[in-house]
């Protein structure tokens, strides 16, 4: 064949490769689902998949607050209805879902070619058990009450003030921030909390020198301040991410702290009565053990497949 007509023979094909490749290109929802077959109620490796309604998703979101400046991962992603939701507006966040099932790993990231997310929202192919949960600021979930406490451990080690939501089930012993009912739908939302469970001394702006020893499990805290060689129990102690509070009675009059913890620093300001003062805390020593925050017993069964 002379080389004219086999160049022009080549750029045909490639033509004709080119309007197929174009006419196959996924370009709606129906397009994806007609490529990759996933049926409510399919059967998972731990969980199966069955959507969260556009309403809850929406509620989830919300909830934890998301905004452009986050990260979100969303644990056994489905058709990655989270992640793409939290990447448009008003969110607008940068998110990855997490499917182990190939066939939906496929759907999830189909829809988000269609939705025109994919600079977005990348959709991994992977075990929630197994992969790097990264620097995500907010972590979402629908998996079942054996699953949500068996990733608990590694919820609670990720950066202090990271939002995690669940739709429908909790984690036993650490107790949801906020719930609320969307639809007949459970929505729960915890902060992981920073470590403090251990002896903090403080100075305030005045020279005045007090010790809080602390003892936490999860959110909740107790225990005491000792002023001038003198203990009492606190009055009532609590840690939002970062953020911890205390109150106590000195001499008859309230004293609230209200600061943020920084590694094995406390900074705040100190209110006693109408006089208010800066204070700064350091931890003696290390931190207690948190035997609250490993892996629960039963759990590493999901980890040693």
């Amino acid at each position: 064949m002379p080389r004219l007509l086999r160049r022009s023979a080549a750029a045909a094909s490639l033509l004709l490769l080119g309007a197929a490749a174009a006419q196959a290109q996924p370009r709606s929802r129906a397009d994806c689902e007609a490529a990759y077959s996933a049926a409510w109620g399919r059967a998972g490796k731990d969980v199966p998949w069955v959507p969260t309604f556009d309403a809850v998703v929406l509620a989830m979101l919300t909830m934890a607050q998301v905004t452009p400046e986050d990260r979100v991962l969303d644990l056994g992603a489905g058709d990655g209805r989270i992640a793409i939701t939290a990447a448009k507006p008003p969110f607008g966040a940068r998110a990855t879902g997490i499917e182990y099932d190939p066939e939906l790993a496929k759907l999830a990231a189909c829809l988000v070619q269609v939705e025109g997310l994919a600079d977005r929202v990348r959709i991994i192919e992977g075990d929630i058990f197994k992969e790097d949960f990264g620097d995500a600021s907010v972590v979402t979930l629908y998996l079942l009450p054996q699953v949500n406490l068996c990733v608990r451990h590694r919820l609670l080690a990720m950066k202090p003030g990271t939002r995690v939501v669940a739709h429908q089930y909790t984690m036993a012993e650490w107790k949801p921030d906020q719930s609320v009912q969307i639809q007949g739908r459970d929505v729960h939302l915890w902060v992981v909390p920073a470590r403090v469970d251990g002896t903090w001394d403080f100075e305030d702006s005045q020279g005045t020198t007090f010790t809080i020893d602390l003892r936490q499990r999860f959110a909740t805290l107790s225990g005491e301040i000792t002023r001038g060689g003198v203990q009492q129990a606190l009055l009532s102690a609590t840690v939002h991410g970062l953020e911890l509070r205390f109150a106590s009675d000195a001499a008859g009059v309230a004293a609230t702290f209200s600061g943020t913890v920084h590694g094995g620093e406390i900074t705040g300001v100190l209110r006693t009565g109408a006089k208010a003062r800066t204070a700064v805390g350091r931890l003696r020593g290390a931190l207690r053990a948190a035997p609250w925050a490993e892996m629960p017993p039963g759990c590493s069964r999901y980890y040693d497949r």
